[in-house]
């Protein structure tokens, strides 16, 4: 083989090898790019959940204060009436003691 042909023959051969380490990264490119598609996919989903977790906890605040300020409705109606039965005690008292 002359030095030409053997030269040829590398250059063919690296060729080759060059198509096929091509071939592999195209590859390798195509999975990742399905792999970052993937987790672009799982982050919007979770990003969806968070942001439906926020509201719930939003609306759970909410209510929590709405049911705090019923309660103190109730425990302010409970101590007005309180204080009112006592005032009409005192005024019993005193109506007696005419």
């Amino acid at each position: 083989m002359s030095a030409s042909e053997q030269t040829l023959s590398v250059f063919t051969t690296r060729v080759r090898q060059m198509i096929l380490q091509y071939e592999e990264m195209k590859q390798e490119i195509a999975r990742l790019n399905d792999a970052v598609n993937e987790k672009n996919s799982e982050i919007e989903t979770l990003q969806k959940k968070l942001e439906q977790a926020h509201n719930d906890y939003n609306s759970l605040k909410m209510a929590k204060m709405i049911e705090i300020t019923d309660g103190d409705m109730e425990g302010a109606k409970k101590r007005l009436a309180k204080l009112i039965r006592d005032v009409n005690k005192c005024i019993t008292l005193l109506s007696d003691e005419k």
